[in-house]
């Protein structure tokens, strides 16, 4: 089986998913356009030679239906000739997007393909897509009974399972912005972010966007405490009685726009193109869990990435977990070891934010900036995805 490297990484900074975001005017189509015409000059790259374009999509629908991924290789100008595709695995979609380009790669069907992925939430809401419609038809709701439940109630549920305190959930989320200050403050992150012009709704102001919008310096356990956890309703009370009720907008991740691409091919195909690999993929693995508690996959899809690559938990040198809610980082945490101060070391997703399509791609870019920063070899991501599935993804850092 042929290796299959990371020769590149790229992500638009993050900006938040309302109306007024630094890319609320950006075209879903545009915005993932520019990202892929940045990431083909950055490496001198002819798009002719692309055998596929796969993007990472959740909300299908509106400006972001019509296949997204082919739409964007158009606009970016790219010779006709270059197919794309766009797939939903939930919040992991541009995550499983890299899987799949990996895999073409490793079975021969690629010499070089481009995982990327896209969500502009601010034009696009998020759940637009089910808007009207029943996605679970009657037997979902008969196999679970009272059915399934949104993400919030699912992280609360994780909450009280694992024990965790609304002191515990909120010290996480001020670490993260307090991390994610630092690290754009210090220059950190500037070399995996493509900057892009602003568009707020009222045209291009000729500002340069080149840092995460959501950041919040100064965020702490004490100013997140006058928040009110945004899930409690009788009926999920009723329900679920041991519910501590502890989410809330603070500890839960942003509503984001933004774009990510990852340029992979075979370790030949670099040679051939002069072009220096930045990483290899070691492991990729997809898991699946309870679609009640549904945040929780990323404990079984972390087990088996280590088992697979014959790891054990000490010898990653970076994570990547997305924050999606803070009790998912303290309950992977919790049942996986993991040293926290190598987890999400720039900040996470209740900092940075949660553009959905593009987050998979987003954390692999920072992971791998990460592990150059920082000198690591081995970097681990996952993130947890609607319906309770998960994947995780390990790299290995080249020199």
């Amino acid at each position: 089986m042929r290796e299959a490297v990371i020769v590149d990484a790229i992500r638009t900074p993050i900006a938040k998913g309302k109306p007024g975001g630094a890319l609320s005017g950006w075209h879903p189509v545009d915005l993932l356009a520019e990202t892929l015409t940045g990431l083909a000059q950055r490496n001198d790259l002819d798009p002719a030679l692309v055998d596929d374009v796969i993007t990472g999509c959740v909300s299908q629908v509106g400006e972001q239906t019509f296949n997204v991924g082919r739409n964007a290789v158009l606009a970016a100008g790219w010779p006709e000739s270059v197919p794309a595709t766009t797939i939903d695995r939930q919040c992991g979609s541009s995550q499983q997007a890299l899987h799949f380009a990996a895999q073409g790669v490793m079975a021969g069907s690629y010499d070089l393909a481009v995982a990327a992925g896209v969500e502009v939430m601010s034009r696009v809401p998020m759940g637009s897509s089910m808007a009207g419609a029943d996605p679970f038809g009657t037997r979902i709701p008969q196999r679970y009974e009272g059915g399934l439940v949104p993400q919030g109630i699912s992280a609360e549920l994780i909450a009280a399972k694992w024990g965790l305190s609304r002191e515990d959930v909120d010290t996480l989320s001020a670490e993260s912005h307090r991390r994610a200050a630092e690290a754009s403050d210090d220059g950190r992150v500037e070399t995996e972010l493509l900057p892009i012009e602003v568009d707020r709704g009222e045209g291009r102001t000729g500002e340069t966007f080149t840092r995460d919008e959501g950041i919040r310096p100064g965020t702490s356990v004490e100013s997140l405490a006058s928040l009110q956890p945004v899930f409690q309703h009788e009926s999920w009370t009723e329900r679920f009685p041991q519910i501590p009720w502890v989410i809330h907008a603070g500890n839960a991740s942003q509503l984001s726009d933004g774009a990510s691409a990852l340029l992979v091919m075979s370790a030949e195909k670099a040679e051939e193109l002069g072009l220096t690999p930045r990483a290899r993929i070691h492991t990729l693995v997809v898991a699946a869990d309870d679609p009640v508690m549904m945040l929780t996959g990323v404990i079984p899809a972390t087990q088996q990435a280590l088992e697979r690559a014959g790891m054990t938990i000490d010898d990653i040198d970076a994570f990547e977990v997305n924050e999606a809610f803070s009790p998912v980082v303290l309950a992977w945490q919790q049942e996986t070891g993991a040293d926290l101060a190598k987890v999400n070391v720039n900040g996470g997703a209740i900092a940075n934010g949660h553009p959905l399509g593009a987050s998979g791609g987003k954390l692999m870019t920072t992971l791998l900036n990460v592990l150059e920063h920082t000198g690591g070899r081995f970097g681990l991501q996952t993130m947890c995805e609607g319906g309770g599935m998960a994947n995780a993804t390990i790299i290995e850092r080249l020199d």
